[in-house]
């Protein structure tokens, strides 16, 4: 009924309770998942909880704030890392501008690069970007010039233009659990604006509990929370917006239709 496009299943908060973590998520409903990659010389740890559940799938990429880290990564090894049965996405990799663990020059090249990877395997780029909508927009537009590539704004917290910006190009945006809370009605009302076709729905486990479990450690399951809360925003049935949620991850993570 519902996938979690988006989670960390190798952080400890999940490891602690894997098994749980798993049996909670099948009561929700939620039928699969993706582990996404922070970094790519931890590929084999994202691989190996892929192996162990048939449900789990992941990704391979590097997040900006380890971009200084990996800078010896080439396209070619993550085109090549990609080609794992299970790996369904690039990334995450983008811009972090909040908070700067990396410097900017960095977080650029490695968002090029992935950028690059997708467009050779043409799976989808898994795009963190915080306080960077200008550069990110700008380095989406000069990329797609040069050939376009499936990607999706994850967790998306940023403003209206980036996301209108984002489906013009082909992309989509998936919201997470900072959607439920009370600060955050201007990213709800963005979410308005955009077609159900180009909507995901995720968790970024373990951070980000939608309410009613904002400030504990988040879980897979809690993605339920967040659909609820979407439909009834967006005036859907929930069924129907599981539905249509799960028929846009297809659509979007290919490698991952059952």
């Amino acid at each position: 009924m519902l996938v979690d496009s988006h989670c960390h299943l190798d952080f400890d908060a999940l490891q602690a309770d894997i098994d749980g973590v798993m049996q909670r998520a099948r009561e929700a409903g939620v039928e699969r998942m993706v582990t996404i990659s922070t970094r790519v010389k931890k590929f084999d740890t994202i691989k190996a909880i892929a192996e162990a559940y048939p449900h789990v799938f992941c990704s391979v990429g590097t997040h900006p704030h380890n971009a200084d880290e990996e800078l010896d990564i080439s396209v070619e090894q993550l085109v090549e890392l990609s080609a794992y049965e299970k790996c369904v996405a690039i990334g995450e990799a983008g811009l972090d501008y909040f908070y700067d663990n990396a410097p900017r020059e960095a977080q650029e090249i490695g968002f090029r690069r992935h950028i690059e990877a997708a467009r050779i395997t043409q799976l989808p780029l898994v795009i963190h970007t915080r306080d960077a909508e200008e550069d990110t927009a700008r380095i989406l537009s000069e990329e797609t010039e040069k050939g376009e590539f499936p990607f999706v704004l994850h967790c998306f917290s940023s403003g209206e233009d980036l996301a209108l910006h984002g489906i013009e190009l082909g992309g989509y945006v998936s919201f997470s659990g900072i959607a439920t809370f009370k600060s955050a009605a201007a990213i709800v009302e963005t979410a308005k604006k955009l077609p159900l076709d180009r909507i995901l729905v995720e968790t970024d486990a373990p951070y980000l509990a939608p309410v009613p479990h904002r400030g504990k450690s988040n879980e897979p399951s809690f993605v339920r929370h967040t659909a609820e809360f979407m439909a009834n925003a967006l005036e859907q049935d929930f069924e129907q917006f599981a539905k249509q949620t799960t028929e846009n991850f297809d659509h979007l993570f290919k490698k991952a239709v059952k």
